[in-house]
């Protein structure tokens, strides 16, 4: 089957079926009581349902896409767009007019204008601030206490996202203050999601105060950054002028709303999702030491006794793969959704126009039926001779068509050369208080990650 929609009723007279129920709803909850306790397993086996499998979320009627192929055909056709309970759940937080909410002409527009500072040739001038920060996070692990890995990890994110595309000398309190809010939003963004009770969460309980004082203050924040560069005068090459200096499909300049939801959308979603990644990579060197040891061996070899260089990234091969390993089996993006804009089919289902569609790569990163040994951490299966054994789209950390993150690029070099200086420098051992278990919000990453570093 390609990507182009089949209409209901022209697949040769063959009549489309109605997508099984999946079983365990329960009165009221429907599956959403199974996506709040162990929404990883749930999701994980409802492949042996169907390809596709409609769930129930409190009233409404979601439908879940379970292989890489159809996951491949909802994220390339034009008959879906991106919509649905994640994004509505996310729409407090990024807005309805950044690049990663807006659908049709004006995200097209959008992407126009961040593209130029994710091209390949614009990376390597982002090089040297990604080493420093690399090299000032290892440094301030010499001290020999224990870490904070939620803070650490979102730290060097927030900091690198920030100097690279807006040019901000950020101080961390700053940083600080986006990671506790962030935390804070994206755990009660997934609990609106999966159990979507519209007015009570306007209830004033502590759990809904909490979630408007971080809502509120990182859009605070985000006016600041803004101010700041207008009050400077300065216009830096960098992502923030090409956004103040954007122009509309008329030649007039974007709304005020429109550059504040696009600030939100590059600096919030890309900082959680690769600070979720550096806690996974740190989580995987904690109980794989033998990779940070081989990762330590070929910076060696590759670098010999100088810092590592954003020029030695294309060089480390098995740190790149361990940086892939990681993205297959943590995926911070690990729960999509998206809403049919017209009646349509997929794998033989019909899918009425209006209808919420959901997908996760955790699990189809890990079926069985994709990988051999799918649990198994494993580098080599990213060597060229093997990786042409996984099934196209059972690996898509990035997204696949136009929704595939403009970032790529950039996250897979600065998560390459984080990786390679943090092993070069550290192993590491759990701390008391380590809870390595996932932490379940609209990101996936350990829910409690303390750690000693032990120097090499």
């Amino acid at each position: 089957m390609t990507v182009e929609s089949v209409r209901p009723g022209t697949s040769e007279g063959t009549p489309l079926r109605e997508p099984p129920v999946a079983g365990g709803g329960v009165p009221l909850l429907g599956h959403g009581w199974k996506l709040v306790r162990d929404p990883l397993a749930f999701l994980g086996q409802l492949r042996d349902h169907g390809d596709v499998v409609r769930l129930k979320l409190g009233p409404k009627t979601v439908y879940a896409v379970t292989t890489p192929a159809l996951t491949g055909t909802v994220a390339l056709s034009p008959d879906y767009i991106i919509a649905g309970p994640l994004w509505e759940s996310l729409e407090s937080l990024l807005g309805k007019e950044g690049v990663a909410t807006a659908n049709g002409p004006l995200h097209r527009r959008q992407r126009r204008t961040i593209q130029p500072a994710f091209k390949l040739d614009a990376i390597p001038a982002y090089g040297p601030i990604m080493a420093e920060e690399s090299y000032a996070l290892v440094e301030r692990w010499h001290s020999g206490k224990v870490l904070d890995v939620t803070a650490e990890s979102f730290r060097v994110a927030v900091r690198i996202a920030a100097r690279c595309l807006m040019r901000g000398g950020y101080m961390d309190a700053r940083a600080d203050r986006i990671c506790t809010d962030l935390a804070t939003l994206f755990s009660g963004m997934y609990q609106r999601m999966v159990v979507p009770l519209g007015p009570l969460y306007k209830v004033p309980l502590p759990a809904n105060r909490e979630f408007n004082r971080a809502l509120a203050d990182l859009h605070v924040l985000v006016d600041e950054i803004v101010a700041d560069r207008r009050a400077s005068g300065q216009k830096p090459d960098d992502l923030l002028t090409a956004l103040l200096e954007a122009k509309d499909e008329n030649g007039d300049p974007i709304g005020e709303q429109e550059i504040h939801d696009q600030v939100i959308a590059i600096l919030t979603p890309g900082s959680e999702t690769v600070g979720a990644t550096v806690m996974s990579l740190l989580l995987v060197l904690t109980e794989h030491p033998e990779l940070g040891d081989k990762i330590h061996d070929e910076v060696k070899t590759v670098v010999g006794d100088r810092p590592v260089a954003f020029e030695d990234v294309r060089k480390l091969t098995y740190t790149a793969n361990v940086v892939t390993e990681t993205l297959r089996l943590y995926p911070a993006v690990w729960i999509l959704t998206r809403r049919a804009v017209t009646d349509t089919e997929l794998g033989g289902y019909r899918i009425p126009e209006g209808a919420d569609l959901i997908y996760s790569p955790y699990a189809v990163q890990r079926d069985g039926r994709s990988y051999e040994r799918h649990e198994e951490f494993d580098p080599d299966r990213w060597l060229p001779e093997r990786s042409g054994d996984v099934p196209k789209y059972a690996m898509s950390p990035f997204s696949v068509g136009n929704r595939k993150c403009p970032s790529d690029h950039f996250s897979m070099a600065e998560l390459t050369l984080l990786t390679a200086v943090i092993a070069s420098a550290h192993r590491f051992e759990h701390a008391g208080g380590s809870d390595p278990r996932p932490r379940i919000g609209i990101t996936l990453r350990p829910r409690r990650l303390m750690l000693r570093a032990l120097p090499r």
